[in-house]
């Protein structure tokens, strides 16, 4: 103001952006004017400075470069002195990755931050889907034929909450290895990763408290297989034999050994067959397909140490992991198995595009002998003795079963149930449905049950409560004009187990056609007894720009099948990328 100037084409022009206006209840009002330097084709930044009734001044800055050999983007949020906690504090992300000499790729991603609160007071500044483990990751890279071999540094930044602790991962400090796969003649295939790590714990000052009591040391492992998959387009049959090795120089003594290895053969048979029909259903013709699947695995018991746990942990139970041949991730633990896993999926097809209308599948999993190494596992009260695991001894494990179907163009179900034969009774589900008459009107409802956990009703949806929708608007003879319409957008996560609601977003939208008006509050818990709420207002000038604070990937992220009142296209790119 008093003078507005923007580009009438896709070219960048530096210049000051719509400022952007925030109101939480950590920091209070907080107001920011980007300013956007276009350097170069290749290269620009936007720095902006901010201010916040509670925490005082501060800023933002951005900087992007794309070269012929690397790119990346470099962002940083600094206070110098927050008023409310009385010293300085930051994030810090980077994101690079390019070229060297001889073909060899690098990448460095990394997260950092000044104190073990920022992800609570600053949630925006800390973009993982993890806000409390930040990972600062170095790799280079070179790949050679269908083999990959790579070296980089792994390290972990843990924000600890006295009142809920979280155990830290370990760092990987140096990580080098090859993995790759190759095919024999005569049908064979053959697979293999092999790595070195020195697994230690983070050394950032916020470590677990209980560092120390967990081994630390180098681990050298290579898990290769061998396959020959048989078949035709209806059936398949693969026969496989797996080696699972691994060697460790611990930093101190494990069961009186600081020199520990052992290794692990698997063998196993997956066999799929597909069988296909035409059918009708409800008068609809479609394709029906019935899809069997049996697995059987066969790994020996060999004493393992449960402390020896580096990248270990118990795989989740659902369909990937009943065929899995081991029950855990990583490479530490390897369960011993006789087991025989069967499901069966059936599909309702259309013929002509081939898109999905039901899906109904059933898996279980069957022990021929009792599994000795488990995840139950109680520490002993001796730290130099090894954890005693409990075995497990149920032959037939938990039936799962899913669903899903869009049989009906206006409704669309999913479901997941795990049943236990032994309690006779439902472990867990998730079951969902969607109501969607047509564009910006979504309803849906998911039902969430972990017995013994959590137990959580969800509820989102995007409606018009006034108005007619821009399709309706185009297709009517106003043509487009300023009419106003008001829509009604949210989500509300509520806890039958604490009876509170724990996440919601609420709010309205307003389209009056040539601009849109948003305002949105989010509350995100952040513990037991904490949460952060924050209202979102937003002006959009339709094919101009966007004014104040962005709630669309708020809306986008927490409401499925939300839909923009206007394609993003239609606004400025540089606004866009920076709002």
């Amino acid at each position: 103001a008093p003078v507005l100037s923007f580009p009438l084409t896709d070219a960048r022009k530096s210049g000051w952006l719509p400022p952007s206006i925030n109101l939480d209840s950590k920091s209070g009002l907080q107001f920011s004017i980007p300013y956007y330097w276009n350097i170069a084709p290749n290269r620009d930044a936007t720095f902006s400075p901010l201010v916040s009734a509670k925490r005082g001044v501060g800023g933002e800055a951005e900087f992007r470069y794309l070269e012929a050999r690397y790119q990346g983007t470099t962002n940083v949020h600094l206070l110098p002195n927050d008023r409310l906690t009385g010293r300085s504090r930051y994030a810090l992300n980077l994101a690079h990755e390019g070229e060297l000499p001889l073909g060899v790729g690098f990448s460095l991603q990394g997260l950092r931050v000044s104190d073990d609160t920022y992800w609570k007071d600053f949630p925006r500044a800390v973009p993982s889907v993890t806000p409390r483990l930040l990972l600062a990751d170095l790799t280079a890279r070179r790949s050679f034929g269908g083999w990959t071999a790579y070296a980089g540094v792994h390290r972990w930044q843990v924000l600890q909450d006295a009142a809920a602790r979280i155990e830290s991962p370990y760092d990987r400090a140096p990580r080098v290895g090859v993995r790759g796969q190759q095919a024999f003649g005569g049908g064979f295939e053959f697979a293999l990763e092999s790595e070195m790590n020195r697994f230690s714990e983070p050394t950032d000052g916020r470590a677990d408290l209980l560092a120390g009591a967990r081994p630390t040391g180098l681990r050298w492992h290579a898990v290769g297989s061998v396959a020959r998959p048989l078949g035709t387009p209806g059936w398949t049959v693969t026969p496989r034999a797996a080696l699972n090795a691994a060697a460790y120089s611990l930093d101190e003594p494990l069961g009186g050994r600081r020199g520990l290895s052992r290794v692990i053969p698997t063998v196993s048979l997956d066999s799929h067959w597909q069988l296909e029909r035409d059918s009708t259903w409800f008068g609809r013709e479609v394709r029906q397909t019935l899809e069997p699947r049996l697995m059987y695995v066969n790994t020996p018991y060999r004493a393992q140490d449960a402390r020896l746990a580096f990248d270990a942990a118990p795989r989740d139970f659902n369909f990937e992991s009943l065929y899995a041949e081991n029950a855990f991730s990583g490479v530490d633990r390897v369960s011993d198995a006789h087991q025989l896993t069967a499901g069966v999926t059936t599909r309702l097809l259309d013929p002509a595009s081939g898109a999905e209308a039901l899906r109904l599948g059933v898996v279980q999993r069957y022990l021929f002998r009792d599994q000795r190494i488990t995840g139950e596992c109680a520490p002993s009260a001796d730290p130099l003795v090894a954890p005693e695991c409990t075995p497990l001894t149920q032959r037939f494990s938990d039936v799962l079963l899913l669903g899903s179907t869009t049989i009906s163009r206006r409704w669309t179900l999913d479901g997941s149930v795990q049943y236990s034969p032994d309690l006779k009774r439902t472990v867990r589900s998730i079951l969902g449905a969607r109501y969607s008459p047509g564009p910006y009107r979504t309803f849906g409802m998911t039902y969430r049950l972990a017995r013994g956990l959590s137990e959580q009703v969800e509820l989102g949806w995007q409606w018009p409560v006034y108005g007619r929708t821009p399709l309706e608007r185009d297709q009517g003879e106003d043509g487009g004009a300023c009419r106003g319409s008001w829509y009604s957008v949210g989500r509300l996560n509520y806890s039958l187990r604490d009876s509170r609601i724990t996440d919601s977003v609420l709010g309205f939208e307003y389209d009056a056609g040539c601009w849109i008006g948003r305002v949105v509050a989010e509350r995100l818990s952040t513990g037991r007894s904490e949460a952060t709420t924050r209202l979102l207002l937003q002006l959009e000038l339709v094919g101009l720009s966007r004014l104040g604070s962005n709630p669309l990937q708020v809306l986008k992220d927490n409401i499925p099948g939300y839909r923009l009142l206007r394609d993003e296209r239609a606004a400025p790119a540089a606004t866009t990328s920076y709002d």
